[in-house]
């Protein structure tokens, strides 16, 4: 199948600009970038894509063993790479694809140069000597609730994701996009998303990395960015001065202003 077709793939900003490649997190789409894509397009090359399962991806691709683990959506980002010939490329992931992005660099250092995480997490659930948030059984909570009425789920968990409260049309854009999602599909990524433990792969960064995160995200909570910015030797560490876990768009220029900063002193 067409690689472009297959991950919606769109490209726009300078075609002889570096190359941006944004990736979305669970339950969304390339869409959930459109307000940092202006200020970011000016002087780069933008490519945006959809996982295989979400936005207009091509559903008939999708394939439960391949997208049970994080290593299925590397491979995607992968082969959108190589489709578009792309090379020195700065890859900017949005919470679980901070961590589809290490994995990415690590197979292909020729390809990804750059890595900004924005509200990273390498592991939701609570360990000895490690606070991602959430307890084992919370997850499984949440995951009972998505798989027994993943709309249900979605109208009550997509505000509480967002946060920003006195801004209720977040919350209704990310609900919107959650129940825009395949409820089988979904499933399977919520489960690869929330089951996750990716803090050994961080030790495999060898390029510069940005860590983004919020001043107040109950799914990336700051200790979390603290822990990866400890991580991964020479990385820097920004913390938004937004709430939520979306900070691109619920604070874009911010977040557009950090990925710019970042971009332009590590070249």
């Amino acid at each position: 199948m067409d690689i472009r077709r297959r991950n919606n793939v769109t490209v726009t900003g300078r075609p002889d600009g570096p190359v941006l490649l944004l990736a979305h997190g669970f339950g969304c789409d390339q869409n959930m970038w459109r307000l940092v894509v202006p200020a970011l397009a000016e002087n780069y090359r933008v490519v945006l894509f959809d996982y295989v399962g979400s936005g207009r991806s091509a559903l008939g691709a999708w394939d439960e063993e391949r997208y049970s683990s994080l290593a299925g959506y590397a491979a995607d980002v992968l082969e959108v790479c190589e489709e578009l010939d792309l090379r020195d490329v700065v890859f900017v992931g949005h919470s679980v694809s901070a961590m589809v992005g290490v994995l990415a660099a690590a197979q292909a250092p020729g390809r990804i140069s750059r890595l900004v995480m924005v509200a990273p997490s390498p592991r939701y659930i609570d360990d000895d000597g490690y606070r991602g948030g959430f307890s084992a059984d919370d997850i499984e909570e949440l995951l009972e609730a998505l798989e027994s009425n993943y709309l249900g789920w979605s109208a009550a968990m997509a505000p509480v994701i967002m946060g920003n409260d006195d801004r209720p049309e977040l919350g209704q854009e990310l609900t919107a996009s959650f129940c825009a999602t395949d409820p089988d599909m979904a499933r399977v990524f919520a489960r690869t998303t929330f089951l996750s433990d990716s803090r050994e792969d961080l030790r495999t960064v060898a390029v510069p990395t940005l860590v983004l995160e919020c001043r107040q995200d109950v799914i990336a909570p700051r200790e979390v960015g603290a822990y990866v910015h400890a991580m991964i030797p020479g990385s820097r560490l920004a913390t938004l001065e937004a709430t939520g876990h979306c900070p691109q768009l619920s604070a874009p220029e911010a977040t557009a202003e950090a990925i710019l900063s970042f971009v332009g002193a590590s070249r």
